[in-house]
């Protein structure tokens, strides 16, 4: 059973920028990573070639070109963790023993849990730039009118602004294209605000009255009709036990229960249910009950395991109450490093702590971005240089040139590299 110093699970944004980081603070270290993908995306690229604003072939690379320089790929899926042993086993490779783990395989789409969606997803006028962007961009240009519905789930999702994202570049697109006169566009959610920070929902808030977009939070999509192209959605605001809906309202919604409601689409953009992978929500590593059930189970500032001190973990599958980000990953990476190397060293965790640190960039159309920036608690937490310069709770353009050239090259440049 062959063993290493440091064993990383997932070769993502945050496995690679980890790894990376480690080995430029020390060469020596002996350092397994376990991913079975060839290809490495840029995904928060997505949102754009879903909109027909970027090129799907510009966000893939090969997987073997970011890997760090000695550090041994081990490429296969990780099916279990049994931290009592220190030991994780693969798919393919057999088992490994470690000394410190580092589990950040990002998380999975679950479209099973949305009945109707495995049978809908990415066919039609059903897309996700989660799964398929480009298909997003097929049913945008097909689309001659009609609802366009545009929803998320219940569960947590990576990057909880990109639902949003494609609908004001949508809704931007049906105005070029001269249909918006003769177009719904919806945004449901479960959610209770258009956006948990207030100084940049007051922006958003304003650009949808502005833009006549319909917005219906709490509700909650339950289930989808593909052949009727329906969507049903659960009313979940608290304390309300049945739901009115105005007659000749523009969308045509009918109830079909006390709090249910039916909506039919003629095209339908979502992110779908997600989940920590199966090996995570199946070992002790994870929270094994509550709110954070399945999700591994970390210091929400030091990002080690609170039960498992040779354990740390960033990222998607962290249990962390902060958006799902890259940007959430470059500010949490450090922290895990300093704190996993000064345990290396001295048998005692650094104290290096994350505040909380996300960014959504949410484009609002062609040419427009707002970048929104928070912490723990939906507090703002604007970069210091950039906001010097621009004010970032309003949309901008030099914003847009940010999203499209200036983060891709310091991801690909930078990050991934172990330098930003």
């Amino acid at each position: 059973m062959k063993h290493y110093q440091i064993l990383i699970i997932g070769g993502g944004t945050a496995g690679i920028t980890i790894a990376a980081q480690l080995k430029r603070k020390d060469s020596s270290l002996n350092i397994g990573l376990i991913e079975p993908s060839e290809k490495h995306y840029y995904q928060p690229a997505w949102t754009l070639v879903g909109a027909g604003a970027f090129d799907f072939k510009e966000t893939e690379r090969d997987e073997a070109d970011y890997i760090p320089k000695g550090v041994d790929w081990i490429k296969g899926e990780a099916t279990a963790i049994d931290p009592d042993l220190n030991q994780v086993s693969t798919a393919n490779s057999g088992d490994f023993t470690y000394d410190y783990l580092i589990p950040v395989p990002g998380l999975v789409m679950a479209p099973e849990l949305l009945p109707g969606l495995t049978e809908a997803m990415d066919k039609g006028v059903v897309c996700s730039n989660y799964t398929d962007p480009e298909h997003t961009w097929e049913v945008l240009q097909n689309f001659k009118g009609g609802n366009a519905v545009f929803t998320q789930p219940t569960t947590p999702i990576k990057c909880g602004g990109a639902p949003q994202k494609i609908m004001y570049m949508a809704e931007d697109y049906f105005r070029k294209k001269g249909i918006r006169n003769k177009t719904n566009v919806l945004f449901a959610t479960p959610g209770t605000v258009i956006f948990g920070v207030p100084e940049f929902a007051k922006t958003l808030n304003k650009i949808i009255h502005d833009r006549n977009i319909i917005f219906k939070p709490f509700y909650a999509p339950i289930r989808i009709d593909p052949e009727k192209q329906e969507i049903f959605f659960q009313y979940s605001k608290p304390g309300e036990s049945n739901c009115t809906l105005m007659e000749g309202n523009p969308l045509g919604e009918e109830l079909t229960g006390a709090t249910e409601i039916k909506v039919h689409y003629d095209m339908l953009h979502l992110a779908p249910p997600q989940a920590a992978p199966k090996f995570i929500r199946d070992s002790k590593i994870s929270i094994q009950e509550g709110p954070g059930k399945g999700w591994v189970d970390v210091d929400i500032h030091t990002m080690q395991h609170k039960r498992y001190p040779n354990i740390f973990s960033i990222g998607d599958v962290a249990h962390l109450p902060t958006a799902k980000t890259g940007a959430a990953i470059r500010k949490q990476a450090p922290v895990l490093v300093e704190n996993l190397l000064r345990l290396i060293q001295s048998g005692e965790a650094g104290n290096k702590s994350y505040e909380g640190y996300s960014s959504c960039p949410i484009v609002t159309g062609y040419g427009k971005m707002l970048l929104c920036e928070f912490k723990y608690d939906n507090v703002k937490d604007s970069d210091p240089m950039i906001s010097t310069f621009v004010d970032t709770t309003k949309e901008q353009y030099s914003m847009w040139l940010l999203k499209k050239y200036g983060l891709p090259f310091m991801y690909w440049n930078l990050m991934l590299r172990g330098k930003a």
